[in-house]
């Protein structure tokens, strides 16, 4: 055996240029854990079942009473809304979806031995990593069955909303497999900032509007205020929304919050069980990024099953931005899926549906509301939320890709930021910690992002109370 000594970023100091000395061992070690085609899951998991009580149904916003398939019918195919409210705890892919998957599917689970010796950690650190799909991010998990449902139903063109552009680029890849138009609402922020995004959702054959555009009566009113010129993705919803539900066979798409979706995610967790049984290893922190909540849920809700099991007892931990901190400075009610008011009512963590987030780099976090059933689970004491600022997440994106040589989506950066701290704890206490997260994109079109941070341009955008407050008191009245 020998050893090299080689200079990296030391701890917390990321982009400080301090480095130190390390001793690293050159014998191969076993640090990806890919599974083969065969050892696939072939179901998504519904936790509903699962869970001590069922979380509150979404209200008819005129009636206030639960929404049934009849009002969903004009934004989704029937097999989606059936999906929606299923008390199956397993729902069978379609093979033709499977075949889609087995593209990039099984995703890899790495062990990040190279960010333990860089923090000089006894902590065990894993990483899933998503970043592997066409569009780039762990959308394509439900963009893909979403596409593939409407199809079925004889739908010829689908909407949608994007914050980042990874919910668009995963949208129009899927709608180009099987023949759909795709038309995309990208919140201007991101527009403006994310080019590359636009490009690439035009290269798999979707159409781009910066939101708030002129294409929507929604979008011209709410351009008239200066404060919504950035967008957020409650505008996006609204533009999209007002298309689908105008017009035949156009449906609408979401790439978050709703339970159909968490629920195709839910395949990233179903695998990283397999891969850390592989590993020989079991997660004493699970850590997600969470904006509307697909990515978090997809990892987290398998081992959650487990762990309402008595079989496992991880920390399930979900980390938002603190500009946009729905579940840790939200409050838990009835609200709008959308600015405008056109969705059905849902009981969720919200900063109100008129909250227009600072235009922070992550911008698939900026949402004003949590998925209901992650906020449900939240209200249950399953699990636990935290939020983090920018600065603190790209530390550790740099400190990730100088050490495992992936450069992370601004997004899942937030959870990088709290098992890097998770990490250095251990180092402290000696306490055994195995820490298990999802890098549910890569930051090849996010360059800008980092160039703000490397050269000390990147702001961290101080959310007033009395803003928060602002924005919660035009919560609709919803007796109890």
């Amino acid at each position: 055996m020998t050893a090299t000594s080689v200079p990296i970023i030391e701890g917390p100091t990321l982009g400080a240029g301090h480095l130190m000395e390390v001793e690293m061992d050159d014998t191969v070690q076993q640090h990806k854990y890919q599974l083969t085609e065969d050892q696939m899951p072939t179901a998504w998991y519904n936790i509903v079942p699962d869970l001590p009580s069922p979380p509150p149904p979404p209200l008819h916003p005129g009636r206030m009473d639960p929404v049934g398939p009849d009002d969903l019918a004009p934004l989704f195919p029937m097999d989606l809304i059936m999906q929606e409210v299923s008390q199956d705890r397993y729902i069978d892919i379609p093979g033709g979806v499977l075949d889609v998957y087995r593209q990039w599917r099984p995703s890899p689970l790495f062990r990040a031995r190279r960010l333990e010796q860089a923090l000089d950690t006894p902590a065990r650190i894993y990483y899933k990593y998503e970043g592997v799909s066409p569009a780039g991010s762990h959308k394509t998990n439900t963009s893909v069955p979403q596409a593939y449902y409407n199809k079925k139903e004889g739908t010829t063109k689908l909407t949608t909303e994007t914050g980042a552009g990874q919910w668009g680029t995963a949208l129009s890849f899927a709608c180009a497999l099987y023949d759909l138009e795709c038309e995309v609402w990208q919140v201007g922020a991101s527009y403006d900032s994310k080019p590359y995004r636009r490009l690439m959702i035009e290269a798999f054959g979707g159409t781009v509007h910066r939101s708030p555009s002129d294409i929507t009566a929604i979008g011209r009113e709410l351009a008239k205020d200066p404060n919504n010129w950035s967008g957020s993705l409650g505008i996006a919803i609204s533009e999209a929304v007002e298309v689908a539900a105008s017009n035949e066979n156009v449906r609408y798409a979401l790439g978050s919050v709703l339970n159909h979706v968490l629920l195709h995610q839910t395949i990233i967790g179903e695998e990283a069980l397999l891969q850390m049984e592989m590993a020989g290893d079991t997660p004493t922190l699970i850590v997600g990024c969470t904006g509307g909540g697909s990515n978090f849920a997809g990892l987290s809700f398998p081992f959650l099953r487990e762990k309402m099991a008595g079989k496992i007892n991880p920390r399930i931990l979900a980390v938002e931005p603190a500009s946009c901190p729905s579940l840790t400075k939200g409050v838990y009610a009835y609200d709008f899926g959308d600015t405008a008011g056109m969705t059905p009512l849902m009981k969720m963590h919200t900063l109100g549906h008129d909250f227009i987030p600072d235009p922070i780099h992550a911008g698939g976090l900026r949402y004003h509301g949590m998925a209901p059933l992650i906020s449900h689970i939240y209200e249950l004491g399953l699990m636990e939320a935290e939020s983090v600022p920018q600065s603190e997440c790209f530390a550790a994106a740099i400190q990730f890709a100088r050490t495992e040589g992936i450069v992370p989506a601004p997004e899942p950066t937030h959870a990088l930021a709290k098992a890097v701290e998770a990490a250095l704890k251990a180092k402290e206490t000696g306490e055994e910690t195995v820490i298990l997260t999802a890098l549910c994109g890569h930051g090849h079109f996010d360059l800008a992002a980092y160039d703000s941070y490397l050269n000390g341009a990147m702001v961290d955008e101080q959310v007033s109370d009395e803003r928060f407050a602002a924005a919660l008191a035009t919560l609709p009245q919803v007796n109890a």
